[in-house]
Formats: structure tokens, sequence, C-alpha cells
């Protein structure tokens, strides 16, 4: 590379350097100092107490040792506590303020070191001045990138360096390399609490991110298990279409052509509707491998060819839970008519997962269920009464009334759970098994209301 080349090369690179520190800290952009959750504002009182001492100090130390007129040692002393209250809101422009007011301090001193035998001034920066910026830059660290504060202390020691090291003067005590030290020791600090404030709000928000992924997950995981179990059902309705499409042309003498292909076409599109319903459920079952259904584990599904439960085996049910120490009264109610499949399949999860939790959460309660058949559908309510002994922690996954309301939201039904006034626990669902604005209550064969 030419040496016109590299000098091109070293001027962009500058320019660079200098657009990022003008884009970085030739601002007046606020930015406050948040609220402290435990101390409220208790670190506002504390940073503006210290700033009227620096005034307060700074003045004295400006009139008494370095011998200036008040009509230059106020402005300077008030700037400097004014650029540490600043600094609670905008602390680059606090920090232009500080390193200005210093360095108009230093200047104004410049001409008065060693004019005194046997007195020397601390310089270029006051006692005061190292304390005004010290509490600047811990300010500005905590809310500027890590860059940012690099740069102004590096722009901090550049001014320094240019005052004490280049300028210099007469009979002083040097205070640049302690100013230098404390202040980077403030950046260091500063940006450390800031990674750690960044760290716990991330931590926050991948909380937050996991809790609302798990209940994500927790949903998937009840709709595919339903799903399975509805299949199920439709699976067994598709093979007797099937079944009765090839078994129909055979009840009618001498059946047509066309009926023979219709039934044909019938039977081919079902048998089709079957295997791609088998195949779903293979790919459900691989991910959700199954078990028989037993009142510790309930709603874990089936064996792949176990029949799925219905409401006909509600006594069933009840026994065995009874024989796991719950004592339940079961009612029903209305005229017993068939139900769709998925209803009664649903009304059967529904009382099983009630009766578990039952067993899990209420040791020592008893418990009641209640089935009222209606035109149009069938009510499901799970009663218990108060636990009478502290239950054990639960292994489950905390996923039945999940389960429960999304069975009934499948259906088009209903549900509610909740405590009740005696301290006992309610699961209510209402399963529909008519379209909807069908009469949900009225039964006009048993008057039941």
């Amino acid at each position: 590379m030419t040496e016109t080349g590299v000098q091109g090369v070293v001027v962009g690179r500058v320019r660079h350097w200098l657009r990022v520190l003008r884009e970085d800290l030739w601002t007046t952009r606020a930015d406050p100092l948040p609220v402290s959750v435990w101390l409220r504002w208790l670190p506002h009182g504390v940073v503006c107490l210290t700033a009227l001492g620096i005034t307060i100090g700074d003045m004295a130390q400006l009139q008494d040792n370095g011998h200036l007129g008040s009509a230059v040692a106020f402005p300077i002393s008030v700037a400097q506590g004014a650029a540490t209250a600043l600094a609670l809101w905008r602390p680059i422009s606090a920090w232009w303020l500080s390193l200005g007011t210093t360095a108009l301090g230093a200047i104004a001193l410049h001409g008065k070191l060693g004019m005194e035998t046997g007195v020397t001034f601390t310089w270029p920066w006051t006692a005061a001045g190292i304390i005004a910026h010290l509490f600047v830059l811990l300010l500005l660290s905590l809310r500027v990138r890590p860059r940012v504060a690099v740069e102004a202390l590096s722009l901090t020691m550049l001014v320094t360096y240019v005052l004490q090291g280049l300028w210099g003067g007469g009979n002083y005590q040097p205070t640049g390399v302690i100013a230098i030290s404390v202040c980077a020791v403030a950046v260091v600090v500063g940006t450390a609490l800031r990674g750690r404030r960044e760290a716990r709000a991330e931590l926050g928000r991948q909380t937050t991110l996991t809790a609302e992924e798990r209940a994500r997950r927790t949903l998937l995981e009840e709709r595919s298990r339903i799903a399975r179990e509805l299949h199920d059902v439709v699976a067994h309705h598709m093979s007797v279409i099937s079944i009765q499409a090839q078994v129909a042309p055979h009840l009618v003498e001498n059946p047509s052509e066309e009926l023979k292909e219709n039934l044909a076409g019938i039977r081919e599109n079902a048998l089709e509707a079957l295997t791609e319903l088998r195949r779903v459920l293979g790919v459900l079952r691989s991910e959700h491998p199954d078990a028989p259904d037993s009142i510790d584990r309930p709603g874990t599904g089936t064996a792949p060819h176990t029949p799925q439960p219905t409401l006909d085996r509600l006594e069933a049910l009840v026994e065995n839970t009874r024989a796991a120490g719950l004592t339940v009264q079961v009612d029903v109610r209305g005229v017993d008519r068939p139900l769709p499949p998925g209803v009664d399949l649903s009304a059967y999860r529904i009382v099983q997962e009630a009766l578990s939790n039952v067993l899990r959460h209420a040791p020592g309660a008893t418990a009641s269920v209640a089935l009222v058949h209606y035109l149009h559908g069938v009510d499901v309510r799970i009663t218990n009464s108060p636990a009478t002994r502290g239950a054990p922690p639960s292994p489950g996954a905390g996923h039945g009334l999940l389960g429960m309301r999304e069975r009934a939201a499948m259906l088009g039904g209903t549900l509610r759970a909740g405590p009740r006034p005696d301290g006992g626990y309610e699961v209510a669902a209402y399963l529909p098994t008519a379209p909807p604005g069908a009469d949900r209550f009225s039964d006009p064969e048993d008057g039941t209301e």
C-alpha cells in the first residue's frame, strides 16, 4: 500500500472515531436515574446533599487557598455542584459541565500557583472537583453503554494530562493521578452495577418468557391428548361407515349399478380417511406414549387398542375412587339418552380428573358427583367438602383444570371451577349435545329444569 493510501486509511479511521465520539458524547438527551425499588428517592436526596456540600467546599477552597475572588470562585463552585445534581437526569451534559468547570478553574488558578512561599495548592483538580467528577462518572456509567463511559474517562484523562503534564505550573500539589484513579474506579463500579441490573432485567424477561412458553406447551399437550382420544372416537365411526357401505348392497334385492358405485365410493373414501387418521394418531402416540387409565393417573390416555371410556363406566370409576379412600356419592337425574361419543368421553374424563384432584388436594374430604341429562346436553357437577388434613406435595403437572376447560371448549360447552363458601371446591360443566340456540335445560319428557 502506498504512503498516500496509508494516510487515507488513517484519516478515515480518525474520522470514524470522531464521528463515534460525537454521536456518543455530543448530546443533551435526558436519561433520568430510575427510582430505587426499596429506597425510592433516597439516592436522589443523597446526591443533592452531596452537590450542596461540593458547592460549599469548593467555594471555600477556591477563595481561601486559591485566593480567587468571589466573582470567579462562586460560579465555578456552583457549576461543580450543579453538575453533580444534573447527572441524575442528564449524565452526559453533567459530565461536560464538570470537566469544563474543572478546566476553567485550573486555568483561573494557574497564575496564582507558587505565589506564596510554603503554600501549595491542589491542582489541576481541587478536592471538591474530584468528588464532583467521581459522582458524575459513576452516575453516567450506571446509565450509558460501557463504550460511552470509557470514552468519557479517556477524555477526562486527556484533559488532565494536557493541564498537568503539558502545561504544568509553579509550586502546587498535583492531583491528576489520584483524580484519574478514583474516576477509573467509579467507571468500573458503575459499569459493573449497570451490567448486573441489565442481567437481572434480562433474567426477569427470560423467566416471563419461560413461564409463557411453559403455559403454551401445557395447553398444546392437553389439546394433543384430548385430540388423541377424540380421534379414536372418529376412527371408530369411520370404521363403522366403511363396514356399513360394504354391507349395504347385500341388504337390497337387485341393487342398481349406480347404487353399488356410490356405496363403493363411500367405502373407499371412508377407508382413505381412516388410513390418514391412523397416521395422525401414530404421530401423536409416538410423541406421547399412552398408559392404561387409573384414578391415580387420570387423563394419561389409554393403551393403543383400548376402547375409550364413557359414562357407562362411571360406577367402576367411583368404586376405584372409594377403594382409594374417598367417600363419593353419585346422583344421576333426567332421561339417560345416548350421548355423542365426544360428549360421553369428555364427561367421563371431567369426572375422573375432578375426583383425582380431590384425592390429591383434599385429604379426608367427601365428594359428590351429580349428572343431569337434559334434552340438549348434560350437566356434570363434582363437589367436595373441605380437607380435614394437609395435602402432601403433588407430583402432578397441574394440567387437570386446563384439560377440563379445553374439553368443554372443544365441544362448545362451559366449565367453571372454584372454591365454595364452606371451604370446599366445585367443578361444574355443561356439555351440549345440540346446536347452539337450542333450549339447553328444557326436557319435555321428564320435566327437568
